[in-house]
């Protein structure tokens, strides 16, 4: 009788101690074709719309890429086109310079010419 007594007390134990574990690996509902086909539906129109923001943010960062370099080109040119007239400019002032140095130096010579020697 006490090995009987024993047992039990000891299957009373060990159910106690395993019904109060929970298991290590829940294995998930058995879902239905048809719940299954939803949700994958659902995770690929949400794969899509990322999809497509992340499209848009790109075209987004390409347009505004473009108008900053066409901006730049811009600047660029208007600082070369300034820095030509500047230049032109300057080989005018040289030029008249030159002109007048040379006008000088033969208005310098035909007066020595023209002026009789003592």
């Amino acid at each position: 009788m006490q090995k009987t007594i024993a047992t039990l007390i000891a299957g009373l134990f060990a159910t106690a101690a395993f019904a109060a574990q929970t298991p290590a690996t829940t294995t998930p509902a058995a879902t239905t074709p048809a719940v299954a086909k939803a949700e994958a539906k659902e995770t690929k129109a949400a794969a899509k719309a990322d999809v497509k923001e992340a499209k848009a943010e790109a075209k987004a960062d390409v347009k505004e890429a473009k108008a900053a370099a066409k901006t730049e080109v811009k600047a660029a040119k208007a600082d070369a086109k300034a820095s030509k007239e500047a230049a032109k400019a300057d080989v005018k002032e040289a030029k008249a310079e030159h002109k007048a140095a040379k006008a000088e130096a033969h208005k310098d010579t035909t007066v020595a010419a023209a002026t009789p020697a003592k």
